[in-house]
């Protein structure tokens, strides 16, 4: 089967699953998007590894990252690879010097690791037909509904008012205080809505 390549187009808030977002991969070179819903703490580690953000101490992911690297590990692809009953599958395809293995991981897992380890994820085209929106159906009006899939413009959308309303002391201090917090998802509407005013 023919891999197609994804890239992360968006992280956003899940409006059908409380305290859920979905990272949104659209196809490279193409027009189809597929919305994945995960957790918040898979999105943080997401977020955080976008951001290019230094946590104070290593996230989970990191702490892969690091495994990985201490034992000659690379992670070369990550491959959405099934859908069964709503539910992404994916692996993760790493090299030794001596051996290919693919190891079973959640697709949540498997894109916060693939974007720290600058490695491209792939999928099928059958995935992107059962689960995929076309970009296209978007844009003209024939309008799938992306609510459905749990899809949301923007990850800030929700705070996005309440930010413009603080001066940039306010801004810098509660900055600050997220970023104590471990709160990265904030700290990037954040650290956004201050270089706006600059």
């Amino acid at each position: 089967m023919k891999k197609i390549e994804l890239e992360i187009i968006a992280l956003s808030h899940s409006i059908t699953q409380t305290h859920s977002y979905a990272v949104v991969l659209g196809e490279v070179n193409g027009l189809r998007r597929l919305p994945i819903v995960i957790g918040g703490f898979e999105a943080q580690a997401i977020a955080v590894a976008l951001e290019r953000m230094k946590p104070s101490r290593p996230l989970t992911h990191d702490l892969m990252k690091n495994f990985f690297n201490a034992f000659a590990v690379d992670l070369q692809e990550v491959i959405i690879n099934d859908l069964q009953e709503g539910i992404f599958y994916s692996k993760l395809i790493c090299y030794t010097e001596n051996d290919t293995v693919e190891i079973d991981s959640r697709t949540s897992d498997a894109i916060a690791l693939a974007v720290r380890f600058g490695c491209p994820i792939y999928t099928y085209d059958y995935i992107l037909e059962n689960a995929g929106i076309l970009m296209d159906d978007l844009e003209s009006g024939a309008k799938k509904n992306i609510e459905a899939v749990g899809v949301e413009n923007d990850l800030t959308t929700n705070s996005a008012d309440d930010l413009s309303r603080l001066n940039l002391t306010e801004l810098n201090d509660l900055l600050n205080t997220v970023l104590e917090n471990e709160d990265y998802i904030k700290a990037i509407a954040i650290r956004d809505e201050i270089n706006k005013r600059k």
